[in-house]
């Protein structure tokens, strides 16, 4: 298989000139790629994460209107996706259709209800429920913003994919592969962080006995990740069977298009250890690196991880006092998890190549 080219926009620049910024380097970044051709006369579902409650650190409205003109200059009609928009208020975070320039619109309808089903056999992942305004749409642009994440260490192209593009029963399906939910009570100090950051109301406490509401949950892991005493774990957790579940639903996703109708984008700029679900934004852990873009999710995805360096980072992005390990990635160390085996997952699935080249975009 030939190598897979991923375009980049480096956020170093050599002198004082807009010209030299990122925003005009990923103009160019466009500009140079065939895009243009292949959604002339289409309509296009943007699919991006417009973030919660006080984070900043999404995709800045800038690149996105940048992003959008270019779409609608081609001959293309386009609207912004995600899920949870109406209770995410993006309109908090500068994303409103008159600072974007389209419409911003729940991927699977304001009551989530609207989705194609794709019948799969994966352990306790059977439904991969397409958000039905992702189906409709024919050209996927996946717009992800770089971070950290708790459940697979790393989240880009394939975790908007295969977190974003699908409902909540997909999502608690995907989850589910990790184990489930235990309490100690003996550690617990009823602090209700838990409960405080559960995004869907599926965890409450009556009298002493914390209780989940497994309907509601989709294993997040957020109620875990936060409790300052380790009362909240997943037993039985099994990351690989996780890691090809993510690989299951974004094949799936993509197959709902011809080959030729998706293209993937990556915004490594505040790159911090969390997901941008959670609501709030930590310093970055590494140096702002720029853009990178691509037909493979994988050599996009790869290329990304490979540009995080743990020799670049900044100390103030890891929460005081945090122990990390001593061995791999800097996402593994952060998050105990190896952030490439997203990667063998996705060759798995014949979804693209870890061989790849970097063009630069002038």
């Amino acid at each position: 298989m030939p190598k897979s080219k991923v375009k980049f926009s480096s956020m170093a620049f050599s002198h004082w000139d807009v010209n030299e910024t990122l925003p005009a380097k990923f103009k160019r970044l466009l500009e140079s790629s065939d895009l243009a051709d292949r959604i002339n006369g289409k309509s296009v579902a943007i699919k991006m994460h417009v973030g919660s409650n006080m984070t900043f650190s999404t995709i800045p409205p800038v690149f996105v209107r940048i992003l959008v003109d270019y779409v609608k200059k081609s001959g293309a009609k386009c609207f912004i996706t995600d899920h949870y928009i109406n209770g995410r208020h993006p309109e908090e975070r500068g994303y409103t259709s008159s600072t974007l320039g389209c419409e911003i619109l729940e991927g699977a309808g304001f009551f989530g209800k609207y989705f194609y089903t794709r019948e799969v056999d994966f352990k306790k992942l059977k439904h991969i429920d397409v958000s039905g305004l992702i189906n409709d749409a024919d050209f996927l642009i996946n717009f992800s913003h770089v971070k950290g994440h708790g459940a697979c260490a790393f989240g880009g192209a394939v975790k908007n994919i295969a977190m974003g593009c699908v409902t909540d029963r997909t999502r608690g399906e995907l989850h589910s592969l990790e184990g489930g939910i235990e309490w100690n009570k003996e550690k617990c100090t009823y602090c209700e962080q838990c409960l405080q950051s559960c995004n869907h109301h599926a965890n409450k406490f009556e009298g002493e006995e914390y209780k989940v509401f497994y309907h509601h949950c989709t294993f997040c892991q957020h109620c875990v990740q936060v409790c300052p005493t380790g009362a909240i774990s997943l037993n039985g957790e099994n990351q690989a069977d996780f890691e090809e579940g993510m690989a299951i639903c974004t094949k799936e996703v993509l197959d709902t298009f011809d080959k030729n109708n998706y293209y993937h984008i990556n915004v490594l700029t505040s790159i911090t250890a969390l997901c941008d679900c959670w609501g709030l934004t930590t310093p970055s852990l590494v140096p702002d690196i720029g853009i990178m873009a691509s037909d493979d999710i994988v050599a996009v995805d790869k290329a990304s991880i490979d540009a995080i360096k743990f020799d670049n980072l900044i100390e103030a992005g890891i929460p005081k006092g945090h122990r990390m390990g001593t061995e791999g990635h800097l996402f593994q160390r952060l998050h105990g998890k190896n952030p490439y085996d997203q990667i063998d997952c996705l060759v798995k699935y014949n979804l693209g190549t870890t061989d790849y080249e970097i063009e630069e975009a002038e």
